[in-house]
């Protein structure tokens, strides 16, 4: 199995030294919880300091929390992929769990149902464009367009950081649970962030950001000195993050991104692979990226009991490593290496990459780098955009 290490400036295993502690939205909240009843769309990523989860503390803080509301995954976080906890009532809390996961025009009748006066919104989201609590906050947002209740988002780090962009711009026409909103792959906002740009997108009522502090838009989550909870089952450490946004384009595809072990996303390959994948990464030569051979038998999911060849990606600078190249020249290298093998699933690849712009290309034979500078204006202008929307330095 691969075992992703990380090389950034120093310190990383820490916040520098001149920098004050990192406080979260929630953190800063459970000092003066707000009046009313609260909903509370989390899962157990969301946690403080001392690692108490985010529901358990506010109600230990005095707040009136009497809905909660679980995401892709459920609340509990046990679900794999695609799959969540069905509504029920917690039995640690007592308190009944609205899914979410899906839902869209659903979410509007369960805020209804739940009375709640303030929906807060704590998500630890991984910067990438697909991962789904992204459309979960979109959701919980276009559902208040005709009125519902305050929505107030407990802000979080992106942990890839805050300054890159990089990917092609969604065409509406593309949206779908892995990508509501024309934003770029990787687009560098926090979920506060995120929230005030859907909010103007859907002519929603503006969103509350329970602010940060404690971080700088050039900070990774290796940085800030916290211990890393995964989000979900699939991202289990703070290196799968560094690779996911190019990565997770292989779900579209038959080349599998290792799930079903336990390094997700840091592995692709395929029983019809061979060693030309390992031989033609390495020669791209890829900045702040090694790659090895790798050989692994999933236990579920894409190729389950079959042994499968194919690459671990090794990141050691992530300052200048690029996870769009990445993911990239492994699918010009998959199409081009095995026409006979390798697949697009079209739907979901195009849904993934925002169109059929990037299918298109790789299967006409472009070149990895003159597909992603093909993005360079689309970046530019949402890197404009979004200027509108940034809350920190």
């Amino acid at each position: 199995m691969a075992l992703c290490f990380l090389m950034r400036r120093e310190p990383v295993n820490g916040s520098p030294p001149d920098a004050a502690p990192l406080r979260t939205g929630l953190d800063r909240m459970l000092q003066e919880p707000p009046s009313g009843r609260l909903g509370l769309l989390t899962n157990v990523a969301a946690v403080t300091a001392d690692l108490r989860l985010g529901a358990d503390a506010l109600l230990g803080a005095g707040a009136d929390l009497v809905a909660l509301f679980g995401p892709e995954h459920g609340f509990r976080g046990t679900a794999q992929a695609g799959e969540s906890d069905p509504s029920t009532v917690d039995s640690a809390t007592g308190i009944r769990v609205f899914d979410t996961y899906g839902a869209e025009s659903g979410v509007a009748g369960m805020l209804a149902e739940s009375g709640i006066d303030t929906m807060l919104v704590d998500l630890q989201n991984v910067g990438a464009r697909f991962y789904t609590y992204e459309s979960s906050l979109y959701d919980v947002i276009a559902a208040t367009v005709g009125g519902g209740p305050q929505v107030t988002v407990l802000d979080r780090p992106n942990p890839i950081g805050g300054e890159r962009i990089a990917g092609p711009v969604l065409d509406p026409a593309f949206a779908s649970f892995v990508g509501r909103a024309p934003i770029p792959i990787r687009h560098g906002l926090t979920m506060g962030e995120l929230a005030r740009l859907f909010a103007d997108l859907l002519g929603a009522p503006p969103v509350d950001v329970v602010e940060l502090t404690g971080w700088r838009r050039g900070d990774l989550f290796a940085d800030i000195g916290r211990p890393w909870v995964p989000p979900s089952p699939n991202i289990p450490t703070v290196e799968t993050t560094l690779v996911y946004p190019g990565s997770c384009l292989l779900e579209g595809c038959n080349l599998a991104p290792g799930r079903g072990t336990t390094t997700p996303f840091q592995l692709a390959g395929a029983p019809w692979a061979d060693d030309r994948l390992v031989t033609t990464m390495r020669d791209a030569a890829m900045p702040g990226l090694l790659v090895r051979d790798a050989r692994w038998m999933p236990t579920f999911s894409d190729y389950a009991g079959q042994q499968v060849t194919g690459i671990a990606a090794h990141v050691t600078d992530a300052d200048i490593f690029d996870p769009l190249l990445y993911g990239v020249t492994l699918l010009c290298t998959a199409h081009a290496c095995w026409p006979a093998d390798f697949r697009f699933r079209d739907s979901h690849f195009d849904r993934l990459a925002g169109s059929s712009r990037l299918r298109t290309a790789i299967e006409a034979g472009t070149e990895p780098a003159e597909i992603v500078a093909g993005w360079a204006d689309d970046e530019a202008a949402f890197a404009r955009a979004r200027a509108a929307y940034l809350l920190y330095d």
